[in-house]
């Protein structure tokens, strides 16, 4: 069983191309790849930090509208755009994953979506 998962409280998906999550077997919730847009204005935030923020403010936006919360989140993604970002975006993201963080892995990539400077996926279990 499949079902989407959806909410105004994170960005539209671009071009609807993709989900903001998808709920596999009523068990796993798999979270596409949010970038620091804000859902109100729907304008990208400026700098690394703030992007990280709205990004996992974003995430945490779908796993509330699956029924499940970011202690939850079992596995993300991390893309930057510079990996010299890492210690700045580190010093957010442990912020919100401040006990038993999620398996992570995070990559350098050449360009992401709309100029992010940040884009993060993730895998939460939902009861």
């Amino acid at each position: 069983m499949k079902k989407t998962i959806s909410t105004s409280k994170a960005p539209a998906p671009i071009q609807n191309l993709y989900s903001q999550g998808v709920l596999a077997e009523g068990t796993f919730l798999f979270i596409a790849g949010q970038v620091g847009l804000d859902p109100k204005s729907g304008k990208l935030v400026d700098g690394l930090p703030a992007q990280t923020r709205q990004v996992l403010e974003n995430i945490s936006a779908v796993l509330e509208a699956a029924g499940s919360y970011m202690s939850r989140v079992v596995k993300v993604t991390v893309l930057l755009q510079n990996i010299a970002d890492f210690p700045a975006m580190n010093e957010v993201y442990r912020t919100f994953f401040p006990h038993n963080p999620p398996a992570r892995t995070a990559f350098e990539v050449s360009h992401l979506p709309i100029g992010a400077l940040v884009e993060i996926e993730a895998i939460a279990v939902v009861d």
